[in-house]
């Protein structure tokens, strides 16, 4: 077996591995999940006083989410357009000129045959093209829950949603560091105010297989793919 057909061997059985391995998110992710009681802020105790900070309620507050535990809304408001294209051009050519050689005013011979003139050319020539336009937009709401407060009062959140439907399931998860002052008076954020964010739209089942390239066309178009 040559060089090449290993080579050839190889990238198939690479590409046959990859596209038997496919990415399957689970619900019920412990990293999204809600605070759990024993991770809120511990109640104080009791010291005869009608009062508690840790149990307490701001009466002229306007229900808007400051603590670990509570839950806020984040409105998806995501659009992206990029566009990009390329373009490379190359033109090169030489040319070698060697006279005929001579010795003492004579040509010159080597194994009883004269060294004639050596005339060379050489030309090479490249064009290289390539384009992309992408746009994506994601809208809709998710409400996830606050899982600490930063000394600076910014807050950590974090949650996921999931849709079962009648071909597969889709989910949502968002997370991020949302400032008090971003959250208006319903208790919602835009995502675009999310610092750090991380939004994660996918789903399984028969619909999102059919969008997904089989493995030998994954290898054709593969780096893998010599050409």
């Amino acid at each position: 077996m040559d060089t090449l057909t290993k080579v050839v061997f190889g990238s198939i059985l690479v590409a046959v591995l990859t596209g038997c391995v496919q990415k399957t998110a689970k619900p019920n992710n412990p990293y999204y999940a809600p605070v759990q009681p024993q991770s809120l802020q511990a109640v104080r105790p009791v010291t005869g006083s009608i009062y508690s900070a840790a149990t307490s309620r701001d009466i002229y507050g306007d229900g808007r989410a400051t603590r670990i535990g509570d839950i806020i809304t984040v409105v998806l408001t995501e659009s992206t357009q990029s566009s990009k294209s390329a373009k490379t051009s190359l033109d090169k050519s030489n040319e070698f000129n060697l006279p005929q050689a001579t010795l003492f005013g004579h040509g010159a011979s080597a194994f009883g045959q004269p060294i004639s003139a050596v005339q060379a050319e050489a030309e090479t020539e490249f064009e290289g093209e390539g384009k992309s336009d992408m746009s994506n937009s994601l809208s809709g709401n998710i409400t996830v829950t606050v899982h600490d407060v930063l000394p600076n009062g910014s807050l950590v959140v974090r949650g996921e949603k999931w849709l079962t439907l009648n071909q597969g399931e889709e989910y949502i998860r968002v997370s991020g560091l949302v400032r008090p002052q971003d959250i208006d008076q319903s208790n919602s954020v835009q995502s675009t105010k999310l610092a750090d964010a991380r939004i994660e739209y996918a789903g399984n089942g028969a619909v999102n297989d059919t969008n997904v390239t089989g493995w030998l066309s994954r290898f054709f178009i593969s780096p893998f793919w010599p050409l």
